[in-house]
């Protein structure tokens, strides 16, 4: 009889796990794509609805406000719309919320796990795909209500099992990502959290439309630690994993890969309704949507055993190649508001690391062309072809100095 007794109590305690819960992102995805939200434009009272949305989940959850005493991470920020130009002359000044709910299990260390909430609104901000935006509401259901759909979900699974008490969790949520990763390079330039305290990154950026056919899950980041690949070719499952190396890329991950902590973007992939105002809820793929949340919830188990991960530069895709014939290896900083070009990040064995440029260098004359800004230096740079060589000048913390690069 006592045995029985604790085969039945066992057998309760497993049905009242939680699990991902297919239900949790259908409400989620539900409201922050619904036409009353108007598309969750950067800057917006819409976006601010979203952010309270998604702070009352996390308090619901029990999570302590990631900033201080508060759920909401604030900046400001001036942006210029030509995608191009880092010139902030007589343009205004702009705020964006970030959402950050903190999981303290007295760990060591900690796991960010996060993903953008907002999308493109009305169609102002110039980055839609449809013919004629603006004006049309951009739901964003896939991008990426759907990402914070798994913040959400993902918070709300740890929160209740503690079943990974190895680690803290930061679960965050950003702002100004189609702006140009606004909000987590914000977060990580002024971070209301000990960098050195976080072990890896993970996030989460258009997961809703996971393909029944091929049952494809795109992985970037994985050469951003030496685990990573060795881990994902050890884990079976039904999905179908494709692996890229690179740290940086279109998404937040990129901002936390700049400050030297690996990485993992997960994305199901494109599709014909991206940036349009077609990209609806009725489209989401919710079941595959928990498969990709399952998976993660395998990764994050399979590092439960292994110490504080390595982290590793990763040969990165080059930004704004277009028809240049050339490229110089680096990372603009979009978000910067001053006279030239910041250096965000340098590419290992191009010719700005060859040179001597490094990160956080103010590059204001290239070859004969002043360079003021992001378009100027794109500008510049189309005059020259592969093996011509140089001058850079760079204000290097108030230091003019002249370096030689060949490209």
């Amino acid at each position: 009889m006592k045995r029985i007794s604790i085969l039945f109590l066992l057998a309760a305690a497993i049905s009242n796990a939680q699990t991902i819960s297919e239900s949790n992102l259908k409400k989620h995805i539900s409201f922050l794509a619904s036409d009353n939200l108007h598309g969750r434009g950067t800057s917006t009272d819409d976006e601010k609805k979203a952010a309270d949305y998604i702070a009352k989940e996390f308090k619901k959850y029990g999570l302590t406000p990631g900033n201080s005493n508060s759920y909401f991470h604030e900046f400001t920020f001036r942006k210029n719309l030509n995608p191009h130009d880092t010139s902030t002359i007589n343009i205004p000044e702009r705020k964006g919320t970030n959402v950050i709910g903190f999981l303290d299990n007295k760990a060591p260390y900690t796991i960010v796990i996060g993903a953008h909430y907002d999308h493109l609104g009305l169609g102002h901000d110039k980055n839609s795909l449809d013919a004629n935006p603006t004006g049309k509401t951009h739901n964003g259901a896939d991008d990426n209500a759907s990402g914070t759909a798994g913040v959400l979900e993902l918070a709300n699974y740890f929160s209740s099992n503690k079943t990974t008490e190895k680690f803290n969790f930061l679960f965050m949520c950003y702002s100004g990502e189609e702006l140009g990763l606004i909000g987590s390079k914000k977060w990580c330039d002024n971070p209301t959290y000990p960098l050195d305290k976080i072990n890896y990154m993970l996030n989460m950026d258009m997961i809703g439309r996971l393909n029944d056919s091929t049952q494809k899950l795109i992985i970037y980041g994985v050469g951003t630690s030496p685990v990573w690949v060795p881990m994902i070719d050890s884990m079976k499952s039904v999905l179908s994993i494709k692996k890229d190396s690179a740290g940086i890329g279109p998404s937040d991950q990129t901002s936390f890969y700049l400050k030297n902590i690996p990485v993992l973007h997960f994305f199901t992939g494109q599709h014909s309704d991206y940036h349009k105002p077609s990209d609806d809820a009725d489209k989401i793929n919710y079941k595959g949507e928990v498969k990709v949340l399952e998976y993660m919830l395998r990764v994050i188990k399979n590092t439960e055993s292994m110490d504080k991960l390595a982290f590793l530069k990763t040969r990165n895709p080059e930004n704004g190649k277009g028809g240049f014939k050339v490229t110089m290896g680096i990372m603009p900083d979009y978000t910067f508001e001053g006279k030239g070009l910041r250096v965000d990040g340098v590419s290992d064995g191009k010719p700005a690391a060859k040179a001597g440029i490094q990160k956080g260098d103010l590059i204001i004359k290239l070859g004969e062309y002043p360079v003021n800004n992001v378009k100027e230096y794109m500008s510049a740079l189309g005059n020259f072809k592969k093996g011509d060589t140089t001058k850079v000048k760079v204000n290097r913390e108030g230091n003019i100095i002249e370096l030689d690069v060949t490209f």
